[in-house]
C-alpha cells in the first residue's frame, strides 16, 4: 500500500450530529454525482450543488474531492460487516456452510453500486483515515475467520493464523473483481468455485 497522502485528511471531524449530518449528505451527493458524471468530472461544485450547501461550506470538511472519494471507501469499508462467526455451525461436515456464508456476505456487501464500486477502487487515493480503517476492517476480518477455523472439527490446516489471512485476503480481492467488473462469470458460480476453493484447503486436500 502506497503511503497515507495527508492533504486528503478530512479538514472537519464532526463532533455534533447536525455536523455528521451534513458530512454523510455531501458523501451522498458525492456517490450520485461520481456515479452519474464520472470521476473526471464530478467537481466539488457538483458535489456542493447536488448536497444544497454552499461550496465553501464543503471545503469546511473536505479539502478536495480526492478526500471525498477516499472518505467514501472508508464509509464502504464500515458499513460491510461478515457474519458473525459466533452464529456459524460448527458440527463436522458443515464447513462448506460456513465458508459460504462468509463469500455471500462478501458479495452481498458490494452490490449496491458497481460503477462506484470499481471508481473507489481505480481513482480513490490513500488517505490517513483510509490506511487506518483498512488496518481495523482487517485485523477484526482476520480474527474473526481464525476464531471460526480454531473451533471447526473439518478444519485440518495448522497454521491459523496465515490460513485466516489467506482467505480473508482471498474472499476479498476477488469478490471486488467479481463485483466492480463487467460480469464474466455468474455471480453464483463465482461463488460455489469460491467456496469449494477454499474449502479443499481448510480440509487440507492437496
Amino acid at each position: 500500500m502506497p503511503p497515507a497522502d495527508r492533504r486528503l485528511q478530512p479538514r472537519r471531524k464532526p463532533r455534533q450530529v447536525r455536523a455528521e449530518l451534513t458530512r454523510q449528505r455531501i458523501l451522498t451527493a458525492a456517490a450520485h454525482v461520481f456515479a452519474e458524471h464520472g470521476y473526471a468530472a464530478g467537481t466539488t461544485n457538483r458535489i456542493a450543488e447536488r448536497a444544497r450547501i454552499s461550496i465553501g461550506s464543503l471545503y469546511q470538511y473536505f479539502p478536495n474531492k480526492d478526500a471525498i472519494l477516499a472518505a467514501l471507501l472508508v464509509r464502504h469499508l464500515d458499513r460491510g460487516e461478515w457474519t458473525d462467526a459466533g452464529d456459524v455451525d460448527l458440527s463436522p461436515g458443515s464447513l462448506p456452510v460456513a465458508i459460504r456464508a462468509l463469500v455471500r456476505d462478501a458479495i452481498d456487501n458490494h452490490r449496491d453500486d458497481p460503477a462506484l464500486l470499481r471508481m473507489m477502487i481505480e481513482e480513490a487515493r490513500v488517505s490517513p483515515e483510509l490506511v487506518e480503517a483498512m488496518e481495523r476492517h482487517g485485523r477484526s476480518r482476520v480474527a474473526q475467520v481464525r476464531d471460526l477455523l480454531a473451533r471447526h472439527p473439518d478444519v485440518s490446516v495448522t497454521d491459523l493464523d496465515t490460513a485466516a489471512e489467506l482467505i480473508v485476503t482471498t474472499v476479498e480481492l476477488n469478490t471486488h473483481k467479481l463485483m466492480a467488473a463487467p460480469r464474466t462469470i455468474p455471480e453464483e458460480v463465482f461463488a460455489a468455485e469460491l467456496v469449494d476453493m477454499v474449502t479443499r484447503y481448510l480440509h487440507g486436500d492437496r
